[in-house]
C-alpha cells in the first residue's frame, strides 16, 4: 500500500447531515467545544482533519453519539482546512476540501478532542471496459441536466463534469451534489469498484431528476398563472384608461345602474334594505373579485323577482267555462270549483291563493287540466315536477355560503313566470322522497299554507316573498305517501277514471285531432269508424286514463303518414276488422261473463293508484294439519281479511254442512294471481270468504259476479272506498253482476246510466245473504 501524503493520525470532526467526497469543498460552522479542540489540533498538524459520518464500512449507522468501539471502521473523508474564520458569536467558519476517502482503524484519544488513526480507501485498479463508456455518457448527460435545472449555466456545468475524468471521480462529484443522506453516502464510499458506484449514483440521479422536473413544472405553471392574472388585470386597467379618454367609461356606472334597477323593482322594504346593503358591499370590492360576482348574481335575482308584477284575472265566467269545456271532457267537479273561485274574485276583487290537489289515476288529465285552468283565468302557468326530489334545498334553495348556490324551485318558477300570481303546478307530489339532506314535503308546509306563505323565505334570497296570490295546484296518484299535515293544507279533488263511452268522446274530440295535426296529416286523411274506436278502447286500452289510447291513435297516425309519404293519396280508413292489422292482436280477455265453473274461484274488485282492477282469488282445501298459506304478494291488511274470512267460515260450519274441526284436518291455500304485483286493502274480504266457502263445499259460484266489501268477524259487510273506479273496472272487464256493501248503494246512483244498465249492482248487508245468493245456504 502506498504511504499517503497526509498524516494518518487525525482529529475528527463528525458530520451528521451530509458527507464530503474527495476534491469537493464544503463550508462548516463549529460551535461545540470538542469541535473547536479538534480544529486547534488540526492547525498544529498541517491543517488536516478527518470528517466522519459515524458509519461503519458496511454503510450501516444507528447512533448519533457513538461510543469508542463504534468509531472503529467508520467511514469518512480526509480533508484540508483551506480557511478558518472566527466569528463574533464565538463560532468558527471553516472551508474544507476533501483529499481522500478513509476509514478509522483505531481510536487514539477522545479528550480533549477525538483523535483517530485512519487508513485510506482505494478504488479498484480494474481498467474501464468498453461497456462502461455508455454509462459514463448517460451519467454526464443527466448530471448536466441536473445542474442546469438548478440554475447553473450549461457551459459551467459542462466544464465541471469534464473535470471529473474518471468514473470514480464523476460518481463522487454527483453524489456530493445530490445531497444524499450520510447513510447512502457511506454505502457509496464502501464500494471500491467505480463502475458499481457509478451505477448506484445513476439510479439516485434519475430519481432526483424526476423530482426536479416535477418541481420545475409546478413552479412554471404557478408562475404562468400569476403572470396571466397580472396581464389580464393590466389589460383591464388599460381598457378602462382608453374608455376614460374616449368618455365612455364611468367608474360609478355599474353602481348607478343597479341603484336604478333596485328602485324600479318595487321590492318590499326588507328586500330593498338587503339589496342596498349588498350594493354598498359591491362598491368596496375589486370589480374582478370572486365575491363581487356572487353579489352581482344575488342582486340580479332580487331585481328580476316579480315583487309587484301580476296579471289581471279573466273574470268572465262564461268565457272561462268555454275554455275549460274546450280542453277537457267531463271533470265537472273541478270545473265547478274553478268557476266558483272566479265568481268570488269578481265580487270581492281579490282572493288570497287557494291550494288545490288533484288526485286520480295516471292519464286522466291532471297536468293538462292545470294548463287549462291557467288559460281560463288568464294567468301564467308554471309546472314543477317533484317526482324523486329528496333535498329540502330543492324547495327552499341553498344558502349563499355554498359554492354555486341557487334559489329553490318555487322562487325559480316565479322568476320564470314573471308574475306573482301564476297558476303554479306541483306535479307528482306523492313521489317526494326524503333522506339525510332533509324532507322536501316538510318544506312545502309553509309554501302550501295560505296563512303562512304571505312571507315565504327562501334560503338564497333570505328575504320574505309573498306567495298568497299564487294559485297552487298539486297532483298525485294517491295520498297514501303524502304527509297528513300537508294534505290538511290542500283542498282535495278526486278525479276518477273514464268510462268507455267517455274515452270514445275524448278520442274523437281531443286526442285524434291533436295526433293528426302532430303527424303532419290533414283532416280526412285518417278516419276511424265508431265501432273501431269502441273496439280500440275496449280491447286494446284497458286503463283508467287515456294515455295508452293516445299512443294507439298515434300508431294509426304514423301508418297514415307513411302511406302519404309513399305517395298513396287515398285516405286511411280504419274499421273494426282492420284494427288488428295495424295494432296487432288485442289483449286477451281475462274474465268473461260466464261463471268460473271451478270451485274455490271468486272475482274481487280492487282500487289501485292506476285505477280499478278485477282480481281473481283462488282457494284450495287439501288434507293436512291445519296450515293456512297466503300467497300472491299480499299486504298485511289483506292477510288479516283472509283470516277474518276463515274465522267467519268456522262459525258457519254447521250451516254449511262441514265438520266443525274441518280446518284441523286440512291445509288451506289462498292465492291471488299476478304474484309480482303487491296487493293490499280490506275490500277483498267478501270475495275471500266466498272463495273459501266454494273450496270447502267443492261447489263453484253459481253466477259470474265480482264482489267488493270488507267483512267483520260477525259477517257484516262494511263499505269500501274507490267505488267508482271499481265499478268502471267491472264494466271494462265485462262483469255482469257486482255484489256491493249496502252502504255503497248511494254511489251507484252517481254512475252513468249505461254502466248501471250493463252491470247489475246488488247490495248486501251480511255474508249470510251472499252465501244464500251464491250457494243457496240458509243463514240465521
Amino acid at each position: 500500500m502506498t504511504t499517503p501524503a497526509w498524516p494518518t493520525d487525525l482529529p475528527v470532526l463528525p458530520l451528521r447531515h451530509t458527507m464530503l467526497f474527495p476534491a469537493m469543498i464544503l463550508p462548516l460552522f463549529l460551535s461545540d467545544p470538542g469541535e473547536k479542540a479538534a480544529l486547534a489540533a488540526a492547525e498544529k498538524s498541517g491543517r488536516y482533519v478527518f470528517l466522519a459520518a459515524c458509519c461503519a464500512q458496511d454503510g450501516q449507522c444507528g447512533f448519533e453519539e457513538p461510543s469508542e468501539p463504534a468509531w472503529e471502521g467508520a467511514l469518512g473523508c480526509v480533508a484540508l482546512i483551506l480557511k478558518n474564520t472566527a466569528m463574533e458569536d464565538g463560532r468558527h467558519k471553516i472551508l474544507v476540501q476533501g483529499i481522500a476517502k478513509a476509514k478509522v482503524s483505531q481510536v487514539i484519544a477522545q479528550e480533549p478532542e477525538m483523535r483517530v488513526r485512519v487508513e485510506p480507501l482505494l478504488d479498484s485498479d480494474s481498467p474501464l471496459g468498453e461497456s462502461l463508456l455508455p454509462l459514463l455518457a448517460r451519467v454526464r448527460r443527466m448530471g448536466l441536466k441536473l445542474f442546469t435545472l438548478r440554475g447553473m449555466h450549461p457551459a459551467d456545468a459542462e466544464a465541471v463534469l469534464q473535470s471529473a475524468s474518471s468514473a470514480g471521480r464523476l460518481a463522487d462529484l454527483l453524489a456530493f451534489n445530490l445531497r444524499l443522506d450520510p447513510h447512502e453516502c457511506c454505502r457509496l464510499m464502501a464500494l471500491a469498484d467505480p463502475a458499481q458506484r457509478l451505477e448506484r449514483v445513476a439510479e439516485a440521479l434519475a430519481d432526483e431528476l424526476q423530482k426536479a422536473e416535477v418541481q420545475l413544472e409546478i413552479e412554471s405553471e404557478a408562475q404562468s398563472a400569476l403572470l396571466r392574472r397580472q396581464r389580464e388585470r393590466y389589460l383591464r386597467e388599460q381598457l378602462k384608461a382608453i374608455r376614460r379618454q374616449l368618455g365612455e367609461w364611468d367608474e360609478d356606472k355599474e353602481e348607478h345602474l343597479y341603484r336604478e334597477k333596485i328602485q324600479a323593482a318595487g321590492m318590499s322594504p326588507e328586500a330593498y334594505r338587503e339589496a342596498m346593503r349588498e350594493l354598498d358591499r359591491l362598491t368596496t370590492m375589486q370589480s374582478d373579485a370572486a365575491e363581487a360576482s356572487i353579489v352581482r348574481t344575488y342582486l340580479d335575482w332580487l331585481i328580476e323577482m316579480p315583487w309587484q308584477r301580476s296579471t289581471v284575472d279573466r273574470l268572465d265566467l262564461t268565457e272561462a267555462a268555454r275554455v275549460l269545456d274546450a280542453d277537457h271532457h267531463d271533470m265537472d267537479t273541478v270545473k265547478e270549483r274553478i268557476l266558483d273561485f272566479l265568481g268570488v274574485c269578481s265580487l270581492k276583487g281579490s282572493l288570497k291563493g287557494s291550494i288545490l290537489c288533484l288526485v286520480g289515476p295516471p292519464g286522466v288529465g291532471k297536468t293538462s287540466l292545470g294548463r287549462s285552468i291557467a288559460k281560463a283565468m288568464g294567468r301564467r302557468f308554471v309546472r314543477v315536477s317533484l317526482g324523486g326530489v329528496r333535498d329540502e334545498a330543492e324547495i327552499r334553495g341553498h344558502r349563499r355560503t355554498y359554492l354555486g348556490a341557487l334559489p329553490g324551485r318555487i322562487i325559480q318558477g316565479l322568476r320564470n313566470a314573471g308574475t306573482k300570481n301564476p297558476v303554479f303546478m306541483l306535479d307528482e307530489i306523492d313521489k317526494i322522497g326524503s333522506d339525510a339532506r332533509g324532507d322536501p314535503a316538510a318544506a312545502l308546509l309553509e309554501v302550501l299554507d295560505p296563512e303562512q306563505n304571505r312571507a315565504f323565505s327562501d334560503h338564497y334570497l333570505n328575504v320574505a316573498f309573498d306567495l298568497s296570490q299564487v294559485l297552487f295546484i298539486a297532483t298525485a296518484n294517491s295520498l297514501e305517501n303524502v304527509p297528513p299535515a300537508l294534505v290538511d293544507r290542500m283542498e282535495v279533488l278526486y278525479l276518477s277514471g273514464y268510462t268507455d263511452r267517455e274515452k270514445v268522446v275524448i278520442a274523437k274530440s281531443y286526442l285524434l285531432p291533436r295526433q293528426i295535426q302532430e303527424h303532419g296529416l290533414q283532416p280526412g286523411e285518417l278516419s276511424l269508424s265508431d265501432a273501431a274506436l269502441m273496439d280500440l278502447v275496449h280491447r286494446y286500452t284497458r286503463e283508467s286514463g287515456v294515455r295508452q289510447l293516445e299512443r294507439a291513435l298515434a300508431t294509426l297516425c304514423r301508418k297514415a303518414a307513411r302511406r302519404k309519404a309513399e305517395g298513396k293519396v287515398s285516405p286511411l280508413r280504419i274499421t273494426r276488422s282492420s284494427l288488428e292489422r295495424y295494432l296487432g292482436p288485442p289483449e286477451p280477455d281475462l274474465f268473461t261473463r260466464a261463471a268460473p265453473g271451478i270451485p274455490g274461484v271468486a272475482l274481487a274488485l280492487a282500487w289501485t293508484p292506476h285505477g280499478g282492477e278485477v282480481l281473481r282469488i283462488e282457494a284450495a282445501v287439501m288434507p293436512g294439519k291445519g296450515h293456512v298459506v297466503l300467497t300472491g304478494h299480499l299486504g298485511t291488511v289483506m292477510k288479516e281479511s283472509a283470516q277474518a274470512a276463515l274465522s267467519f267460515l268456522r262459525t258457519r260450519a254447521d250451516r254449511l254442512g262441514v265438520p266443525v274441526d274441518f280446518h284441523e284436518k286440512a291445509d288451506i291455500h289462498i292465492h291471488v294471481p299476478a304474484g309480482a304485483v303487491p296487493k293490499d286493502g280490506p275490500s277483498a274480504g267478501m270475495a275471500l270468504c266466498a272463495a273459501l266457502v266454494s273450496a270447502v263445499l267443492k261447489k263453484p259460484i253459481g253466477e259470474a259476479c265480482a264482489m267488493t266489501g270488507e267483512i267483520s268477524l260477525l259477517g257484516d259487510v262494511l263499505p269500501v272506498g274507490g267505488f267508482r273506479e271499481k265499478a268502471l273496472a267491472a264494466a271494462r272487464f265485462g262483469v255482469a253482476t257486482v255484489l256491493i256493501p249496502r252502504a255503497n248503494a248511494a254511489d251507484v246512483e252517481k254512475l252513468p246510466t249505461y254502466i248501471t244498465r250493463s252491470v247489475a249492482f246488488v247490495p248486501m248487508s251480511h255474508m249470510d245473504q251472499v252465501l244464500m245468493r251464491l250457494f243457496d245456504v240458509e243463514g240465521e
